[in-house]
C-alpha cells in the first residue's frame, strides 16, 4: 500500500507542469491558435520565476514573475500570428528557440553559468506520500495545479468568454456576425496559455529550487500531446496528462530497480505517447478553425 501511494504522490507532482501547460494550450487551440509554443512559454516561466525569487528572496514573487515572463512571450506570439498573420507553426518554432536561446544567454551573463542558477527560495514538496500531504500544505502551485483543468473546463463551457473562446475557434466568420471581435479573443486566450503554462514552468524552477539549463525537457510537446490526446477537452487532456505522468513515474521507479537496461526504461513515457497518439489521432477532430487566420 505504501508503494502505490508514493507512486501515486509522484504521478500528481510530475503531473502539476503538465496540467498547467495543458489548460492554456486547451485556451488557445480552442480559440484557433496552434499552442506549439507550450515549451517555450514553459522555460521561459521557469527562468522568470527562478530569477524572481533570486532577487527577492521570495517565491510569490518568483512564481508571479514566471506568469509575467510567459505572458510575454505569449503576446509576442499573439502579435506575430493575429497582428501579422505570421504562420502560426512556424512563429511557434521561433518562440521555442527564443525561449531557449535567451534562458542560456541571461543565464550566462547573469550568473557566469552555462549549466544552472544558484539555489533559490522555492516551494517545497517531497516524493513519498506522507510528503505528499505536506506539499499540498506548503506548494501552492500543487493544488492550483490540480484544480486548473477543471477551471478551465468550467470557463469554456459555462461562462460567456469561453463561449466566444469557442465560436471563435470553430466559426470565426459567424461569431463576427454576433458582433464578437476574433482578435480580441484570441489576444487573450494566447496571453492566458502563456501564463498558465509559464506557471508550470515556474511549479519546476521553484520546486527544484533553481534553473537548469533547458529544465523544460520537452514538457510542453508532451502536454501537446495530451491535448490532441484529450480531442482539445480540458477534462480528458487533464487525464492525458496523469497517464504521461505515471509512465514517467514508472520510468523513474524501473531506472531505479536497474532491471531492465536504462536505454530502453527512459523510452517508456515517449513510446507511450505514440502509442496513445496513434490510437486516437485518426479520430480527434481539431476546432475547425485551428491554424486559420
Amino acid at each position: 500500500m505504501s508503494m502505490l501511494l508514493a507512486f501515486l504522490a509522484q504521478t500528481l507532482r510530475i503531473a502539476v507542469p503538465y496540467l498547467f501547460a495543458a489548460a492554456g494550450g486547451v485556451l488557445a487551440e480552442r480559440s484557433g491558435i496552434i499552442s506549439l509554443t507550450l515549451e517555450g512559454f514553459m522555460l521561459g516561466g521557469a527562468f522568470s520565476a527562478m530569477l524572481g525569487s533570486y532577487y527577492s528572496g521570495s517565491p510569490w514573487i518568483g512564481a508571479l514573475c514566471g506568469v509575467a515572463g510567459g505572458l510575454a512571450l505569449g503576446m509576442l506570439h499573439a502579435v506575430a500570428t493575429i497582428r501579422y498573420k505570421a504562420d502560426q507553426v512556424v512563429s511557434g518554432i521561433a518562440i521555442n528557440l527564443l525561449a531557449v536561446g535567451l534562458t542560456r544567454y541571461f543565464l550566462k551573463l547573469v550568473f557566469d553559468s552555462s549549466s544552472n542558477s544558484p539555489r533559490v527560495p522555492g516551494f517545497s514538496a517531497g516524493t513519498s506520500s506522507s510528503a505528499l500531504v505536506a506539499g499540498l500544505l506548503h506548494n501552492p502551485l500543487i493544488p492550483l495545479g490540480l484544480l486548473i483543468v477543471p477551471v478551465v473546463a468550467w470557463v469554456l463551457h459555462r461562462t460567456p468568454f469561453g463561449l466566444r473562446v469557442r465560436a471563435v475557434g470553430e466559426h470565426p466568420e459567424a461569431a463576427v456576425t454576433l458582433g464578437i471581435s476574433v482578435k480580441r479573443v484570441r489576444y487573450v486566450a494566447v496571453a492566458l496559455s502563456g501564463a498558465l503554462a509559464a506557471l508550470g514552468g515556474a511549479y519546476l524552477s521553484l520546486d527544484q529550487h533553481q534553473f537548469t539549463d533547458g529544465m523544460s525537457a520537452g514538457r510542453g510537446f508532451i502536454a501537446l500531446a495530451a491535448i490532441i490526446f484529450g480531442r482539445w477537452d480540458p477534462m480528458r487532456a487533464g487525464l492525458a496528462c496523469l497517464f504521461f505522468a505515471a509512465a514517467e513515474t514508472l520510468q523513474i521507479q524501473l531506472q531505479g530497480m536497474q532491471a531492465i537496461p536504462s536505454q530502453f526504461v527512459q523510452m517508456i513515457p515517449y513510446v507511450l505517447t505514440i502509442i496513445a497518439l496513434a490510437g486516437v489521432v485518426g479520430r480527434a477532430i481539431p476546432p475547425a478553425a485551428l491554424g486559420r487566420e
